[in-house]
Formats: structure tokens, C-alpha cells, sequence
């Protein structure tokens, strides 16, 4: 009895440790590799800084400055030292959040990317929402359709996906939707007539209407939003689908759906449980760098529709030759990834068994 206690007590503990010991090697390989890649982006973005042809200086005295205030300032802004003291400079900054004033605004860019960055998920969100909701389900109708017609209209669609400017969808979208039909509302986020009512909670104007029980305002903002929305969810909804067939014709093709089709399941069962949950996986970085890339590329979108969201703010900056608004909403979106990158990692160890068990 003794010895049978001795030999679990010491045999249960030792199963925890090796768990215990892969989870911590797992965290410590993840956090190296996030601190190594927030490195890299802060000297893209440094460099980005340098390489620009706008002289910073410049950019806050103006052209008309005399010598003296131009170079206070140049000492001000630590041009004046080595590079890598400047860069150094630049990194303690970035940790506390410092990204300087916009020049655009006069406020700290900081507070600007966390007003204008809400405006740009909620419309990346829902434009998400569409193309996955409606991607998966075209991709996996065209892998069970391979080489017919179903497949064809897929293919087509995607590839015109691919191939239409974003801007062209946009001005079009406006011209029938809008201008000849009057189906959605028109650019901007909100009416004037309901600019102010809305207290900012989360800076989504759909979900602070709706904490705020302002039904009028939250239907006029889903007005507004429906088709910018609708355009960028149709890029992402042919690159889902696109990559969702991809995937389901290789699992298609795999032994155990012919034995499970052998032993009797539906065929509904076998592609839409089975052969679709052996993709999630894969699935999961795909949805990952498609929000990324919305985020990313919704530059276009908001300029057409005149979204007041992070990427008319940049587009704007960089006209004004904004330097410190440019770097600073660059590296929102690359933390971004970061995060995104980081989450999927997760998401994937918990939709994987076999990642579980290999930590």
C-alpha cells in the first residue's frame, strides 16, 4: 500500500511538470518571438521616419522659420546625435505611448489613433462578418462542386474580387445604392442630425447607440455603414472562399472520408463536421490576417465613403506631410498583427488536440 502511494504521488506530479515545463517553453518561445518582431517593427518605423523625403523640422517651424528656431528645434527633436541614440530615444518613447503631436490636429497622436481606430474596426468587423459568414460556406460549396458549374461561379466571383479597385466598387456602390436608389445612406458615419446624441463609450457608434437606447441613431449608422461594409467584405469574402476550397479539396481528398462514407454517414456530415472541422485550423490564420489586412487596407474605403476612421486619418496626415501621425498609425497596425498573429497561435492550440499535446 505504501509503495503503490509513493509511486503515484510521485508519478502524477511528474506528468504536471512535463505539461507545466511545455506550456512555459510554448510562452517563452511566443513572447520572444512577439518582443522580436515589435523590435523589427520599430525600426521599420524609425527608418520609415528617416527615409521620407519631408523634413520633420520643417514640417513644425514652416519654411518661413529663422536659423535660430530651426535648429532649437532640431535639438529638440534629437536630430543632432548619433542614429542609434536617436533610435533609442524613439524606442522609450513608443513604450510609454509617446508619439508626439499631430500636426494635422495639434493633439498627441496617440489620442487621435484611439479616436479614429474604433470607426475603422467596427467597419473592418462587420466587413468580417460578411466574408466569413459568406466565404466558408461558398468555398466549401465549391470544393464538393469541383470543376462544375457552382465551382465556376465561385472561381469567377473571386477572381473579380481580386481584380476590382476597391475605390471603383466604392463610387459605384454610391452611384446605385445611394444616388439612384436610395437604399443606403451616404457618406460619412452619421447624419448631422445625430452627431452629439450618442454618448462615446466604446467609439463603435452601432454598439454606443445601442447601450444609449437610441434605436433612431443606431438604424441611421447601420445606414451609413451597410455598404463600405459590403464592399470591403466582398475582398474578404473571395479570399476566404478562395482559401476554403483550397483546404477542403485537400481534405476531400484524404482517406477517411471515403471510410466514412463507407460506413454509412450523410455526405452532409462527412464534409460540413468532418472534412470542414479538420480546416478550422488552417481557417484561423486565414480569418487572422484577413481582419489584419482590413484594418490595413481600409485606406481606400474610408476615403470613398468618407469614414472618419484610422486610414482617411493617415491618408490625411501623410498629405499634410504629417510624419509623426504616419509612423504612429503604422505601428498601430502592426501591433495589430502582432495581437492577431498572437491570438490565432491560441486559438489554434485550442482548436488542434495535436497542438495540445505536443506542449
Amino acid at each position: 500500500m505504501s509503495a503503490a502511494t509513493n509511486e503515484t504521488a510521485v508519478t502524477i506530479p511528474d506528468g504536471w511538470a512535463r505539461r507545466y515545463a511545455g506550456l512555459v517553453r510554448h510562452g517563452f518561445g511566443l513572447l520572444g518571438s512577439v518582443l522580436l518582431t515589435f523590435l523589427g517593427l520599430t525600426c521599420v518605423t524609425f527608418i520609415i521616419g528617416r527615409v521620407i523625403p519631408i523634413d520633420p523640422v520643417t514640417a513644425i517651424v514652416g519654411e518661413k522659420a529663422t536659423r535660430s528656431t530651426y535648429e532649437r528645434v532640431f535639438k529638440e527633436l534629437s536630430l543632432d546625435r548619433p542614429v542609434y541614440e536617436q533610435y533609442w530615444i524613439y524606442l522609450k518613447k513608443i513604450l510609454h505611448g509617446d508619439f508626439g503631436n499631430s500636426l494635422l490636429t495639434a493633439h498627441p497622436v496617440l489620442s487621435d489613433l484611439l479616436h479614429f481606430f474604433p470607426a475603422t474596426v467596427e467597419l473592418s468587423l462587420l466587413s468580417l462578418i460578411f466574408g466569413v459568414c459568406l466565404g466558408i460556406p461558398l468555398g466549401v460549396t465549391a470544393a464538393t462542386h469541383n470543376g462544375r458549374w457552382p465551382d465556376q461561379i465561385v472561381r469567377f466571383g473571386s477572381l473579380l474580387g481580386y481584380s476590382m479597385p476597391v475605390f471603383w466598387l466604392g463610387l459605384v456602390g454610391l452611384l446605385v445604392f445611394y444616388a439612384k436608389l436610395g437604399w443606403v445612406e451616404g457618406p460619412g458615419r452619421i447624419d448631422v442630425a445625430f452627431d452629439d446624441i450618442v454618448p462615446t463609450v466604446t467609439g463603435m457608434i452601432t454598439i454606443d447607440s445601442l447601450l444609449a437606447g437610441e434605436d433612431e441613431v443606431f438604424w441611421n449608422a447601420i445606414g451609413h455603414l451597410i455598404l463600405p461594409a459590403s464592399i470591403l467584405g466582398y475582398l474578404s469574402l473571395a479570399y476566404v472562399a478562395r482559401m476554403t476550397r483550397s483546404f477542403m479539396l485537400t481534405q476531400l481528398r484524404q482517406e477517411y472520408v471515403l471510410a466514412t462514407l463507407a460506413k454509412g454517414l450523410s455526405p452532409f456530415r462527412v464534409v460540413w463536421i468532418h472534412a470542414l472541422g479538420n480546416v478550422w485550423v488552417q481557417l484561423v490564420t486565414v480569418i487572422a490576417l484577413t481582419f489584419g489586412s482590413l484594418l490595413e487596407g481600409a485606406v481606400l474605403t474610408e476615403t470613398v465613403f468618407a469614414w472618419p476612421g484610422l486610414g482617411l486619418y493617415m491618408k490625411n496626415s501623410l498629405f499634410s506631410a504629417d510624419l509623426n501621425a504616419v509612423v504612429g498609425g503604422t505601428m498601430l497596425i502592426g501591433v495589430v498583427y502582432i495581437v492577431l498573429n498572437m491570438l490565432s497561435d491560441v486559438i489554434y492550440t485550442l482548436v488542434d488536440p495535436r497542438a495540445r499535446a505536443r506542449k
